[in-house]
């Protein structure tokens, strides 16, 4: 028999396009021809194997499933883009295993020109008195089909790798795309031999001996605990599943297993990680797979951003792809899987909580940023979430949201009825502030994560009458203080201007505003706050990425002179100006030394400073 023809297409120029750019990363022709081959398999429920590579360079996908007959090479592989696997699936619907039939055998199989100058198929049906085919392609759209040589029934594809391919030929390279794509095919997948010892007997010392065996080396698992319902594992094989997936990295500190057939087919399995304030290093990587073959690790359009931190697997047949199977279309479906996965998420975290609070609150150290994330970009999950969301305190206390507002809500609630939370994002460098706001009986909330500017932004949108300041805002002080219990200052007009005019010629920054308030005679006799609003501005440009106009703008700072405190009296008292100028140097020097903002030669004069003055 020989037959030559021109391949059904609508354009002469189909295979440049094929050839070059239909897969965004030629190594993907080997997912392919894989799949195809488990297909068939999967069909005849026989074995597939593939790894035949010789000096002739070459390499060979070999399968002992359904194979062909030459009127179905014509059919299947002559005319682009016919679904093999659609109408397979249509004419075997009552069949129980028909979802595990893979892919489509169309353009799949012409990815194999993209690393092929000559592509042959060598193939014999399972069905009675089919003659074995040979088809042969040199990459034009001209074909030949001939007797084939095949004796067992299955299909080789032989690929004729091309001069600028011939990575591929290399074992190594093989193995590693293989264990990208295949890792987790339904059917054994052979590649070579593997060494393995085994006993051969004992010597007359009764020590074994061994000796060196040749075995299959099979890549795959067949059967990944995704495909498992829940009730089979136990912990042990999920952790041993996030060890194989992850080999490297802290183990989780739970997971979701996600199986669900209706409205869509979903399955899988999230794990999450050890999160902290490291958010950027944990992308990618929850893989996406169609009926176990991986697809990609990007999976921004079925995964709420926030869910991007979480690491695993998802699996399903309902996640339409481009032609290439690489990219993602959001679709419908798309859109169910997504708001399904958030609350799956949710309601596991709202189940932790309940059910053992104490182990809950032991891990938000891990899980609080992500919980966060996930509170400030969907709402869906803000609603869920603000049930055991937890503000913590700088004494370690851990409260929700409601129990925060009534504990707070008696001693922190401003003369117009607002309910003032007092927060540090650094309880080392705000030290003194967090002290002087306790002494008043104040509570002060540690938020130090990279997330915490835009949850405070997000909360204050949220909670009814609730304002949010930063333990040394420059109105912090003055919100809480609803009582008026302030000590009214002394001083004389003559007395104010002259102190202002004092720290205004030591501090001589443009930056920083002199104001004589009325403190607490126990208080620092300088403070130096930030304006709140332009501050939090500041920090989102910053976490953001990006320059914004607020980013751009200048820090500004109110430098407040305790006009109670004993120091202000002697530097008023002070016989020379240069004393006066000494003395309001040390107090601003002091002030800026608790912030953290002493450095330099200004450190330098003000140690120097210090030694004189004792």
């Amino acid at each position: 028999m020989q037959e030559k023809g021109t391949i059904s297409i609508n354009t002469e120029n189909i295979f440049p396009i094929i050839k070059k750019f239909l897969y965004s990363d030629n190594e993907i022709f080997l997912r392919e021809l894989v799949s195809n081959a488990v297909d068939a398999t999967q069909k005849i429920k026989r074995l597939s194997s593939i790894g035949k590579y010789n000096e002739a360079k070459t390499i060979t996908i070999s399968d002992n499933g359904l194979g062909m007959t030459a009127e179905e090479i014509k059919k299947y592989i002559n005319q682009v883009a016919f679904s093999g696997a659609t109408e397979f699936m249509e004419k075997f619907k009552e069949a129980k295993d028909a979802n595990e039939i893979i892919g489509k055998f169309g353009l799949g199989f012409y990815s194999a020109f993209m690393v092929s100058d000559l592509v042959e198929i060598q193939t014999l049906s399972y069905q009675d008195g089919a003659a074995p085919a040979r088809w042969v392609c040199d990459g034009s759209t001209s074909f030949e089909i001939t007797d084939g040589s095949r004796t067992t029934r299955g299909t080789d594809i032989i690929l004729h790798i091309n001069k600028d391919a011939e990575e591929f030929l290399d074992d190594n390279r093989i193995e590693h795309i293989l264990d990208k794509y295949c890792k987790f095919l339904p059917v054994p997948i052979q590649f070579g031999m593997r060494t393995e010892h085994e006993v051969d007997g004992e010597d007359e010392n009764g020590k074994k001996i061994f000796k060196d065996v040749e075995v299959e080396n099979i890549i795959n698992t067949t059967a990944p605990i995704w495909t498992k319902a829940p009730s089979e594992l136990k912990d042990d094989d999920y952790l041993d599943f996030y060890r194989q997936l992850y080999p490297m990295s802290e183990e989780p500190l739970f997971w979701i297993h996600l199986n669900v057939d209706y409205p869509f087919n979903l399955t899988g399995i999230l794990y999450f990680p050890k999160v902290k304030n490291d958010m950027e290093i944990q992308r990618n990587k929850i893989k996406l797979f169609s009926r176990q073959v991986f697809i990609t690790d990007e999976v921004k359009d079925i995964v709420p951003e926030f869910l991007m931190l979480l690491h695993g697997v998802i699996d399903s047949p309902d996640i339409p792809l481009n032609v290439s199977r690489s990219f993602l279309q959001a679709d419908s479906n798309v859109k169910k899987i997504n708001s399904y996965i958030t609350k799956k998420v949710a309601d596991k975290l709202g189940d932790l909580f309940k059910n053992d609070r104490k182990a809950y609150e032991e891990k938000w150290s891990d899980i609080g940023l992500f919980i966060k994330y996930g509170m400030i970009s969907d709402e869906k999950f803000y609603d869920k979430a603000k049930d055991y969301a937890l503000l913590t305190n700088t004494k370690k206390e851990n409260y929700t949201l409601e129990e925060y507002k009534e504990k707070v809500t008696a001693t922190q609630t401003d003369k117009d009825g607002t309910v003032i939370y007092l927060y540090t994002d650094d309880p080392a460098r705000q030290d003194a502030f967090v002290q002087s706001a306790n002494k008043k009986g104040y509570d002060v909330l540690v938020m130090d994560s990279i997330l915490d500017v835009h949850f405070i932004s997000k909360l204050e949108q949220k909670l009814d009458k609730t304002a949010i300041r930063r333990v040394d805002a420059d109105v912090a002080d003055k919100l809480i203080n609803k009582d008026d219990t302030t000590i009214p200052h002394n001083l004389t007009p003559e007395e104010t201007t002259t102190l202002t005019g004092i720290f205004t010629k030591a501090v001589h920054k443009p930056n920083m505003t002199i104001e004589i308030e009325s403190l607490s005679p126990d208080e620092f006799p300088v403070t130096i706050t930030t304006d709140e609003w332009m501050r939090r501005m500041k920090d989102m440009a910053k976490t953001s990425g990006g320059m914004s106009f607020y980013g751009t703008m200048p820090d500004n700072y109110k430098v407040a002179i305790n006009g109670n405190h004993k120091l202000v009296s002697k530097i008023l008292k002070a016989t020379t100006e240069e004393e006066k100028d000494q003395l309001a140097r040390q107090a601003f020097d002091l002030a800026l030394l608790s912030q953290g903002m002493l450095t330099g030669a200004e450190l330098t004069d003000f140690v120097n400073r210090s030694v004189e003055l004792i």
